[in-house]
């Protein structure tokens, strides 16, 4: 049935393009905030086509004709597209019996969100067709508690994080509708898919299907336990880390809660990794963390890692008070603001943070990589412990943060591997998407700030002063960086060793963050 939906889907133009060219930027970006007006009045401007009839049913969660239904379904057919949970007849018969469900006057509605999904990674341009439960736009109510999430922000943001390397296993822990096993598959031989819903299963499972990519296994259980005793060269993961009070009344989301207090699913989560990572393989995850009364967020999360030997980088982008995470997340289940019920909701999470004397929650990634044999730092240290805040606009990306993520490991362990003396004999090289941005006092020529600028990954920008410039801007391979810091030395008339001690922490940095690059 997969096959012919799939061949129904491509010949209707049901592609991100044909949708936005069908009802228009305006209206796409409507339907983002949560209204459908806009793009229902585009529609109703046109006739009725298997694209309208297919973007109706699935995007804007609303029944059809069926005689519409039919013809969009010309190769897989209606009945079968019922039988297989998609849609369902609407009875609009009166009570002497006549049209009803199932009539050629009839109607049919969704039973699922199903829309075109576009991305770029390093592969290319790729596009599929993403089944998840519909939304609180189509069901006019607040979300299930079982509820299959689909695309979202979270989403995007991981699979761009999932690191472009091909290699032989990987472990997407709580698929959800599968899409990031589905990216995942792109640069791995086999992929495992695990998950506490077996509704989310199923649909990732379908989804895997309808676009046709094999190579996939689903299994049912908890976190680690489906993988007990097996390793594999990349995890990835968007656990359901939102932080929900354990309290009567309270909704559990399956796609976001996972159970347990605070923040206790991502530490449990990230322990884990040790056991579960082929030496060299990396993990890439979603994740919130807790700051309570006196201790630091990412301090937390630093301590999970103790003991366990692994490089790890873990990158803040957000952080909440308690009353802003709150409502974010009562918002996200589909409790309207203002209601006595959102209300409560606010009061039950206020209440939780409070007992436990949290502060703050703060939203980002951890990458994580287990040493390959054999490269472990001076005296078997770990090359990489990083964590730091970054909320500020990333660089351009457009096949997301994996490469990026990837050169920082790499950079970790060649640094790693090169005490001061071995980095002062390297020939380094500036990024190709470093600039570097100058200001001036009116009349000066000297000038007053100097700033290397990072076009890409995090779109870092480093402070420079006259010897930092001066060293980057020679950086082109040629020369080592001791006969480089020499050469400005000479020139400045600065102490060569002062220099030095100054500039190789810094270029370090610099390595590390993808602006020099090992010649």
């Amino acid at each position: 049935m997969t096959d012919a939906l799939r061949q129904d889907l491509t010949a209707a133009g049901f592609t991100v393009d044909r949708l936005d060219g069908l009802w228009g930027a305006e209206a796409a970006a409507s339907l983002h905030r949560g209204s459908r007006v806009a793009a229902l009045r585009a529609l109703a401007a046109r006739d009725t086509t298997p694209l309208s009839t297919l973007a109706t049913l699935f995007v804007l969660g609303l029944p059809v004709a069926r005689a519409d239904a039919d013809a969009a379904f010309p190769t897989a057919g209606l009945d079968a597209v019922i039988a297989a949970g998609l849609v369902r007849p609407e009875d609009t018969g009166s009570e002497d019996g006549t049209p009803d469900a199932g009539t050629e006057d009839g109607t049919v509605a969704p039973t699922v969100d199903l829309r075109p999904y576009a991305f770029v990674d390093d592969l290319g341009a790729g596009s599929w067709w993403i089944v998840s439960d519909l939304g609180e736009l189509a069901l006019g109510t607040a979300l299930g508690e079982e509820h299959v999430l689909g695309i979202g922000g979270a989403t995007t943001t991981l699979s761009g994080l999932q690191v472009p390397v091909p290699v032989r296993r990987v472990l997407d822990l709580g698929t959800g509708c599968g899409i990031q096993a589905m990216h995942a598959r792109r640069f791995a031989d086999e992929v495992v898919a695990t998950d506490i819903s077996r509704r989310a299963l199923d649909i990732a499972r379908f989804n895997a299907q309808l676009n046709d990519i094999d190579g996939i296994e689903f299994r049912y259980g908890s976190l680690f336990e489906p993988v007990a005793g097996e390793r594999f060269d990349r995890i990835v993961s968007n656990p359901p880390f939102v932080i929900t009070p354990r309290r009567e009344g309270v909704p559990s989301y399956e796609y976001r809660d996972g159970g347990m207090v605070g923040d206790a699913l991502v530490e449990t989560v990230l322990r884990g990794l040790a056991d579960h990572l082929e030496p060299g393989g990396t993990a890439q995850l979603l994740g919130n963390w807790e700051y309570h009364w006196g201790v630091d967020g990412l301090d937390r999360v630093g301590s999970w890692f103790e003991g366990t030997g692994l490089d790890t980088w873990v990158i803040e982008r957000e952080r909440q008070d308690p009353p802003g995470y709150a409502e974010i997340w009562i918002r996200d289940g589909g409790t309207k603001p203002g209601t006595a019920a959102f209300d409560q909701l606010v009061d039950a999470w206020l209440d939780d943070f409070q007992a436990r004397r949290v502060t703050g929650v703060g939203f980002g990634y951890v990458v994580v990589r287990r040493p390959a044999a054999g490269v472990a730092g001076p005296g078997g240290a770990v090359h990489l412990r990083r964590a730091e805040r970054l909320p500020e606009t990333l660089g351009s990306n457009p096949a997301g943060l994996g490469a990026t993520v990837a050169r920082v490991l790499d950079a970790a362990e060649w640094l790693g591997a090169h005490d001061d003396d071995a980095l002062a004999a390297a020939h380094l090289r500036v990024a190709g998407d470093v600039t570097e941005e100058r200001f001036y006092w009116p009349g000066n020529d000297d000038p007053t700030v100097m700033t290397l600028v990072q076009g890409g990954g995090f779109g870092r920008r480093v402070d420079a002063d006259t010897a930092l410039a001066a060293f980057v801007g020679a950086c082109d391979g040629d020369l080592s960086v001791a006969a480089i810091i020499g050469a400005i030395a000479q020139i400045t008339g600065a102490d060569e060793r002062a220099l030095t001690a100054d500039l190789l922490p810094r270029a370090r940095d610099l390595v590390l963050d993808g602006l020099l690059l090992p010649a």
